[in-house]
């Protein structure tokens, strides 16, 4: 069990000293979603329903960590690395861990960001809200980073990734609005909660398959 937190410690570690010498992803997807905020910002009309507002904001994080998924698997493709981290001596399931985990920072630290933007242009978001972003993220990278590896060896993978991830990521939309707006967030947080086990379960178990075949 150490070793196998040792390989998911590595692979993390390694896709954040990437993208800090690169930074070629977090400020793609930053300036995404704070565009796409700005735009929503003027285009809803005066007096909007806080619905519609957290309904956007939704958009705009499903979508931008749907960016941040399209380049997950890019350094490994680029450099032909895919091969040589199946082929290594650790359970294969360690590299979508370790990757989930890279990309779950990711979208961290894009929201420190984002979500303050959205209270400034919107309103707040209370604590059940942010718990809800919280596990949807668990659910937006356990899923999302295996479809990017599906979709890595494919030519289309542009296509085939947004395809695959956002008829999966509409569970996560619908408990990431019902926890914001909801006289009754538990069963939406409840929700989400169930969600991340039973995929996370699923993709974990999957992955050796996936990436051998």
């Amino acid at each position: 069990m150490t070793t196998y937190l040792a390989d998911v410690a590595a692979l993390a570690r390694k896709d954040l000293r990437l993208e800090l010498r690169a930074r070629d992803t977090l400020p793609a997807m930053l300036l995404f979603v704070l565009s796409t905020l700005v735009v929503f910002h003027f285009a809803l009309p005066t007096g909007a329903d806080e619905v519609a507002a957290h309904g956007l904001l939704w958009v705009a994080l499903v979508f931008t960590a749907l960016l941040g998924l399209a380049r997950a698997w890019a350094p490994e493709r680029d450099g032909g690395a895919l091969e040589g981290l199946v082929l290594a001596p650790s359970d294969r399931s360690a590299i979508w861990l370790g990757k989930s985990a890279a990309v779950f920072v990711f979208l961290g630290l894009i929201e420190l960001v984002a979500l303050p933007a959205f209270a400034l242009f919107f309103s707040p978001l209370q604590r059940e809200a942010l718990l809800g972003v919280f596990l949807a993220n668990v659910g937006i990278c356990a899923v999302g980073t295996l479809l990017a590896a599906m979709a890595a060896v494919s030519r289309t993978r542009e296509l085939i990734l947004p395809l695959l991830f956002l008829p999966l990521a509409i569970p996560l939309v619908v408990g990431g609005v019902g926890s914001s707006v909801s006289t009754d967030p538990g069963r939406y947080l409840l929700f989400l909660g169930l969600y991340d086990a039973v995929f996370a379960i699923l993709c974990w178990a999957s992955f050796e398959y996936v990436v051998s075949e």
